[in-house]
Parts: C-alpha cells; structure tokens; sequence
C-alpha cells in the first residue's frame, strides 16, 4: 500500500500545475492532502470524482484558509474529523480514516509564525493530537500521522538551522513538542530509515529558495513504534513541483 501526504497550498492552483496527472502517475492508495484553501463545493468535478477515488474534504469555516482532504481507493472502516478538544476543529485541520489494521491522521498543524497567540496555539494543538494518539496506542491500535507538521526537527533537517533558531518552525519549544511525540512510542519513519540523508520538503517561495534548496523538511509520516515492521519505505518526492511543498511517500508491505 502507498500513501502519499502533500501540502499543495491550494488545490485549486495546484489543479493548475500538475496535480491530477502527478496522481495518475504516482498511483497512491491513499492521498493525504492538507491546505486545500477551497470548500468542496467551490471544487469542479475533475477534483471532487477523480477516477478510481472517493474523496473526502474537511474545510475550515474561514473560507481560502487551512482544510484538508483524503482521496483513498478502499473504503475505510470509518473517517472522523477533528481532535477530542473542540476548540481545535473549525479550521479544516484533521481528518483520521480508520482502516483494520492502522488508523491514519492527515493533519495540516498549525503555523506559529504569525504573533505569540498562534504559537501558543499551535503548542496546545500538538499537545491535544498527542494525548489523542496516546490514547489509541494505549488501546493497542497501529497509528499513522502524517502531514504538515510546520516544525523541523533537528538541525539537519533544514538549510539554514542557526539563522532560524529564532523562528517559529524550528524554536526550541516546537523541537521538544517532537521529542515528546515520538516519546510516547511514535517513529519519524523517513528519518529512521534516511539517518544521515538531507532532503527538504518545503521551500519558501522568497529568495529563490527552491532552486537554492535553502529548505526545510516539516512534513512526515509518524508511525507507530510497534507498526514499523510493515513499513517497506519512505521517500521525500522533492523533484515533484506545484506547490511550495513536495510530496512525501509511506510505502507498507
């Protein structure tokens, strides 16, 4: 099985730059997709039926703003939105598919760059998923959580690690926040199997950053520490254009 997370930031400009032939071609089971800025009735039907696909889409109230969405070729168990805190659920941001033997998160986290409000935010975001996850691995459940995590790391895992020490993205308390994530008994997969590999997922559309690959690598999939032996292979889709992030590969055998 093959899941694929992608920030598009847009997916109706992404409709415009590649998307539904990049699906054609990568053949995913399941797409995890965050930021869709878009309701899905603002979508045409290209995007809402894509051949081989049910679709489902989780919209902020905002409209333009956050949202996600999950087009699978097998039917879940069940799909939910939301964390347990519902202060956290009138962006757009989670969408969980429970499939036999795993459920999966596609989370679009939030971004704490704006004023101190939204890092705080942001924080108390992190720390919800992660009770609500803990939860499940308590009950014995097999976890998936991928997307857009908005934090990088460690220092290897973007360009410029010293100049953006300041940064909401890589701020001392966001890299302590993934500490205690994968403490819980979670696994940055592509970093386990890459150790030493340096690949970004993200690149600001400021300064030619893309061509520079003066990146960052904030989106993963995290697995369950008792769910890795069914992982076959990650990967970081950095070749693949359309969006200021690239998309990401869980593959499980």
């Amino acid at each position: 099985m093959k899941i694929i997370s992608w920030n598009v930031n847009g997916i109706r400009a992404a409709a415009q730059k590649g998307f539904l032939p990049f699906i054609e071609a990568a053949n995913p089971d399941i797409l995890c997709i965050q930021e869709t800025k878009a309701h899905d009735h603002q979508l045409e039907d290209t995007l809402l039926n894509i051949p081989g696909y049910f679709a489902y889409f989780h919209s902020g109230e905002k409209k333009g703003y956050s949202g996600t969405a999950v087009y699978y070729k097998s039917e879940p168990l069940a799909i939910r939105t939301g964390l347990s805190n519902p202060a956290f659920n009138n962006e757009g941001r989670t969408i969980i598919v429970e499939y036999p033997d795993f459920i999966l998160y596609n989370v679009y986290f939030p971004n704490g760059q704006k004023d101190e409000q939204r890092l705080s935010f942001k924080m108390d975001f992190n720390r919800c998923i992660q009770n609500d996850v803990q939860e499940l691995l308590s009950a014995g459940k097999n976890v998936i959580v991928c997307g857009d995590i908005n934090i990088a790391h460690r220092e290897i895992d973007l360009k410029n690690p010293k100049e953006n020490s300041k940064r909401s993205g890589f701020l001392p308390e966001e890299r302590a926040w993934v500490d205690d994530f994968l403490g819980i008994g979670m696994v940055d997969s592509w970093r386990v199997q890459h150790p030493d590999d340096v690949k970004y997922s993200w690149w600001s559309y400021r300064f030619n950053a893309r061509a520079n690959n003066a990146g960052w690598r904030i989106d993963s999939f995290f697995v369950s520490e008792n769910f890795m032996p069914q992982v076959a292979g990650t990967d970081i889709l950095d070749e693949v254009m359309g969006s200021d992030h690239c998309p990401i590969v869980l593959t499980l055998k």
